[in-house]
């Protein structure tokens, strides 16, 4: 079953996210985590979960001796703001989750350390708004290691991630949901992702796929999400757009400037044939491109960019518009893939 937006974000200009301020965001207490090995440890220090806005609790009067700080709504579907009841309750119309998979690295002079973070989480709340789906954020870092001579950069290494992400999802397999849907926010966790995808499908009960792949091929694109064309990657104009459209207040755009980029002279004489669409030549760009400063590549984001920026267009030119026809697109496709799976195998009359 599809359902409407709500008539507050019936075709917004941004995200409603706006309506907060600079200062908005989750809370991050620990999750109770086994001490047996040092690893998880680690990584559920740094899991996900935040606390709930009570549907009927009324805003606050001025002087109200509440958190002033606090401007997070109640979102439907969203893990992190629903009671066990209500996990219930949407366990009896649909077995599916997305879960986001992020990063916490540095975008430049301009972009929040978050963006990967919350553009991936506040696209899976907005498809969850559309149809029934849980999304059930579990990290925040992923594998960043090229961006750390940024200062607020954190990196997990790769085992740890999907580690975390798998034992997650067996928890989430223990209360009766079966279908995961992973999206990957962050370029660094691509094959993370997919060898996550994988273990929950030869190793546990669960079917997983991959949401960015999966949704492809109902992808739409229209005039509007043109860009200036160029190379334009990390922290350029395409994810800032998508920035300006679910997180505008956290965009900083007047900080923003191109960047000084200095590749390795191969790559520099590659970049061309990589601008002008040569698939064989952008996939050597990228396998060398953007590793970690210990590899002796010389392709860390610091060794190559001044600002964090990896391209020669100017974020400035980033626009709402594009950001919003861009994000619209990806949520319906993820939309109308997620509705033709539950029409292929419909709910278990068990569940």
């Amino acid at each position: 079953m599809e359902f409407a937006l709500p008539a507050t974000m019936t075709q917004p200009e941004q995200n409603d996210w706006s309506k907060g301020t600079k200062f908005r965001r989750f809370c991050f207490p620990l999750i109770g985590c086994s001490l047996e090995d040092e690893m998880r440890s680690i990584c559920f220090a740094l899991a996900l979960s935040t606390a709930a806005v009570p549907a009927s609790a009324a805003p606050p009067s001025a002087g109200s001796p509440t958190n002033p700080l606090w401007s997070q709504q109640k979102i439907r579907n969203y893990l992190p703001d629903m009671t066990w009841p209500e996990v219930a309750d949407l366990l009896t119309r649909t077995d599916m989750v997305i879960i986001p998979v992020a990063a916490l690295e540095q975008h430049a002079l301009h972009g929040p350390i978050g963006t990967d973070f919350y553009n991936a989480v506040e696209q899976a709340k907005l498809v969850a708004q559309r149809t029934d789906v849980l999304v059930a954020p579990i990290l925040l870092p992923g594998n960043s290691p090229y961006h750390m001579d940024f200062p607020g950069t954190i990196t997990l290494k790769a085992e740890t991630i999907q580690q975390v992400y798998f034992e997650a999802v067996q928890s989430l397999l223990h209360h009766g949901f079966r279908r995961f849907l992973l999206l990957n926010g962050h370029g660094g966790n691509a094959a993370t992702t997919r060898f996550i995808v994988d273990r929950i499908n030869q190793e546990t009960a669960g079917i997983a796929v991959e949401l960015g792949d999966a949704a492809a091929p109902y992808m739409k694109r229209t005039p509007d999400m043109k860009g200036p064309g160029g190379f334009d990657r990390h922290a350029g104009t395409p994810e800032t757009s998508n920035s300006l459209y679910y997180t505008p207040n956290l965009v900083q755009l007047d900080k923003a400037r191109a960047a000084k980029i200095t590749l390795p002279t191969h790559m520099a004489d590659m970049l061309p044939e990589v601008v002008a669409g040569n698939d064989t030549a952008e996939t050597v760009f990228l396998a060398e491109g953007l590793k970690a400063r210990e590899t002796g590549k010389r392709t860390s984001t610091r060794e190559m960019s001044d600002t964090g920026t990896w391209g020669e267009v100017d974020p400035k030119l980033s626009t709402l518009k594009r950001g919003r026809a861009q994000a619209e697109a990806a949520i319906a496709a993820d939309v109308a893939f997620i509705e033709a799976w539950k029409k292929l195998r419909p709910l278990s009359p068990k569940q």
